[in-house]
């Protein structure tokens, strides 16, 4: 029987490729869903029948009919924080960032093998599920440290969340990754190339460029829920970025 854990929404309006995917993943003992309709996704994401019947990862086809990829992105990361991979044959970097800053935590370019597919699906689920090391999550000294205890931030690793002030920021699991190594190391610089090492094991080319989509992500979420502490992830010029345990703290030009 496959674990309900494993099972995969496919968004993808050509039945070949979907049908494609869904064999590949089928051989690897993950369960699919197909919908070819972005509309149709949203409702499937929005009020799935149980809590057991919710996927463990999203492939998003980027051109849809109804809604396309983007705009399902966008409105699902307004209520979910699932993980989801956007499978585009746009190739353009801007076009990736795009896809990045709509809150996809991961990205293929058509043609694609469908062996790379599962393998991305591995390593993001992965990394949802809080298996991976190189992100060095905070030891319980660093989070427990009163300067950190004074932003009213927190990590909980069972749940793999973050928190500010015990409500839960709807972080994606590369967002909350992100935000874990950052808070880990208050006032510490990492440079992108370091933080994209930490998100992305796999070693592919992917721009550095993408951090900045996340942090711009990562920091809107703060500033919804706690407006006067959307400072607290420092730009550092040239470099990368850093957390600042003083919220108040002006954040620099990049």
């Amino acid at each position: 029987m496959t674990d309900p854990a494993r099972l995969i929404l496919i968004v993808e309006d050509d039945a070949k490729i979907a049908d494609m995917l869904a064999n590949y993943l089928h051989m690897h003992g993950f369960a699919t869903r197909i919908v070819g309709c972005g509309l149709q996704a949203v409702s499937e994401l929005r009020a799935p029948a149980s809590e057991r019947d919710g996927p463990a990862l999203v492939l998003l086809d980027l051109m849809l009919p109804g809604l396309d990829g983007m705009g399902v992105c966008r409105e699902v990361r307004r209520f979910s924080g699932v993980p989801l991979i956007m499978l585009t044959a746009r190739v353009d970097e801007i076009d990736r960032l795009q896809g990045l800053e709509g809150g996809a935590d991961d990205y293929i370019c058509k043609p694609f093998s469908p062996r790379e597919v599962v393998a991305r699906v591995k390593a993001l689920l992965r990394r949802a599920e809080g298996q991976l090391s190189a992100a060095v999550p905070p030891s319980p000294a660093d989070a427990s440290s009163p300067a950190l205890a004074a932003t009213g931030f927190g990590i909980d690793e069972d749940g793999q969340r973050a928190c500010w002030q015990g409500q839960a920021l709807n972080l994606t699991p590369v967002e909350f990754r992100l935000f874990r190594l950052l808070f880990s190391r208050p006032g510490q610089v990492f440079g992108r190339a370091r933080l994209l090492e930490a998100l992305h094991q796999d070693f592919r080319d992917v721009s550095d460029r993408a951090i900045d989509s996340h942090i711009k992500n990562l920091r809107r979420k703060i500033e919804q829920l706690a407006p006067a502490q959307g400072a607290c992830i420092v730009s550092v010029y040239g470099v990368g970025y850093r957390f600042e345990a003083d919220a108040r703290a002006e954040t620099a030009v990049t």
